[in-house]
C-alpha cells in the first residue's frame, strides 16, 4: 500500500491536469522546481512535526520564541536531553519553508502573473507566519491538545494551498467552466467537507492517545481513545462512500479521462490510509505507523486538491456527455 501512495503522489506532481491551456508566460527553469519544493516542504513539516510529537520532544524547547531562557538555540545546561535538538530542528525548518514560499510568491508575481496564483502563494507565506505563532502558543500552553490539533489542521490547509499553486500553474486565468454537472461538483465539495471532518477527528484521536507530544507532561483530550477512534472510523467510511460516488459520477458525466483518474487516485490513497489506520489501531499505535498515517493524510490533501482542480477548465468545455 505504501508503494501505491508514493506512486500516486509522484504521478500527481509530475502530471498537471490536461484540461487547462498552457501557461501564457515563459518562466525560468527554477520556477517549476520551486513550486514542487513548496508542496514537498509543507508535507515535510507535517512529518517532522510528527517526529517531534512521537519522540516526546514537544517541549524540548520549553520557551518561545527562545529555545531556553536567554538563548534562541539549545544550551548544554538544558535538562531536555536530545529532545531539545529535535524540537529546535523543527523550528529551524520554518525558515526553510519561508524561503521557498518567498521564492514561489516572487515567481508568480513576476512570471506567472495570475491573480489566483498570487493569492495561493501569498496564503502559503502568510500561513507559515501564522504557524509560527500557533507553534509558540502550543509551547506556552504546554502542548494543549486543541492548539496541537489546530497546528496540524493549518498545516493541512497550507499543503492544499501549495498543491493548488502547483496544479493550477498552467491556468491562464481563474477557471469558470465546470467539466461536470453542478450536482456532481456539489458531491465533490461534500467529499472535501467530509475529508476535513476526518482530518479533524484524526487529530482528536491522536490527542486522546499515548502520543501527546511530551514524555513527562502528557496533555490529552479527556476522551475515551477507543470511542473517538471508532467515531473517526465511521467518518472514514462515509468519506470512502463519497469518494467512490464522486469517482463514478465523474466517470459517467464527463469525457475527461483525467478527471476520473484523479478521483481514482483519491480512492487509492484513501484505502491505503484506511489500512494503515486499522493496523496501527490493532497494534497499539506504534510510532512508525502513526507517522506513516500522518504522511498519508498529507498526501490525501494533495491528491484531493488535484482531483477538485480536474473538474474545471478555463476553456469553454464541450457538451457534457458520458464517455
Amino acid at each position: 500500500m505504501a508503494s501505491v501512495v508514493l506512486m500516486t503522489v509522484t504521478t500527481s506532481l509530475s502530471t498537471p491536469p490536461t484540461n487547462h491551456p498552457a501557461a501564457l508566460s515563459d518562466a525560468p527553469g527554477w520556477v517549476a522546481p520551486a513550486l514542487v519544493a513548496n508542496v514537498v516542504a509543507q508535507v515535510g513539516i507535517i512529518i517532522t512535526g510528527g517526529l517531534v510529537r512521537l519522540t516526546g520532544s514537544g517541549l524540548g524547547c520549553p520557551t518561545w520564541p527562545q529555545c531556553a531562557p536567554g538563548s534562541y538555540t539549545p544550551t548544554i545546561e538544558q535538562a531536555e536531553s536530545y529532545h531539545k535538538y529535535i524540537e529546535f530542528g523543527n523550528r529551524l525548518l520554518t525558515f526553510v519553508l519561508a524561503v521557498v514560499a518567498v521564492l514561489c510568491l516572487y515567481a508568480v508575481v513576476k512570471y506567472l502573473r495570475r491573480r489566483h496564483l498570487i493569492v495561493a502563494a501569498g496564503l502559503v507565506l502568510a500561513g507559515i507566519a501564522l504557524q509560527a505563532g500557533i507553534g509558540g502558543i502550543t509551547v506556552l500552553t504546554a502542548l494543549h491538545p486543541i492548539t496541537v490539533s489546530i497546528h496540524f489542521l493549518v498545516s493541512a490547509a497550507l499543503v492544499a494551498a501549495a498543491a493548488y499553486l502547483w496544479f493550477a500553474r498552467n491556468e491562464p486565468a481563474t477557471p469558470t467552466h465546470l467539466l461536470v454537472p453542478a450536482a456532481v461538483n456539489w458531491l465533490a465539495w461534500s467529499t472535501v467537507a467530509v475529508a476535513a471532518v476526518v482530518l479533524t477527528l484524526g487529530t482528536v484521536v491522536t490527542g486522546s492517545g499515548p502520543h501527546s507530544g511530551d514524555a513527562d507532561a502528557p496533555a490529552r483530550y479527556a476522551l475515551d481513545p477507543r470511542s473517538i477512534s471508532w467515531l473517526h472510523a465511521d467518518a472514514v467510511m462515509l468519506f470512502i462512500g463519497l469518494v467512490v460516488g464522486t469517482w463514478v459520477a465523474v466517470r459517467l458525466a464527463t469525457r475527461s479521462a483525467e478527471a476520473a483518474l484523479t478521483w481514482r487516485d483519491v480512492f487509492l490513497v484513501t484505502m491505503a490510509q484506511g489500512l494503515v489506520g486499522y493496523v496501527q489501531y490493532f497494534t497499539s499505535l506504534p510510532e512508525v505507523l502513526v507517522l506513516a498515517h500522518m504522511f498519508g493524510a498529507a498526501i490525501l490533501v494533495v491528491v484531493l486538491t488535484r482531483a477538485m482542480l480536474a473538474l474545471r477548465t478555463s476553456a469553454v468545455p464541450q457538451a457534457l456527455q458520458p464517455q
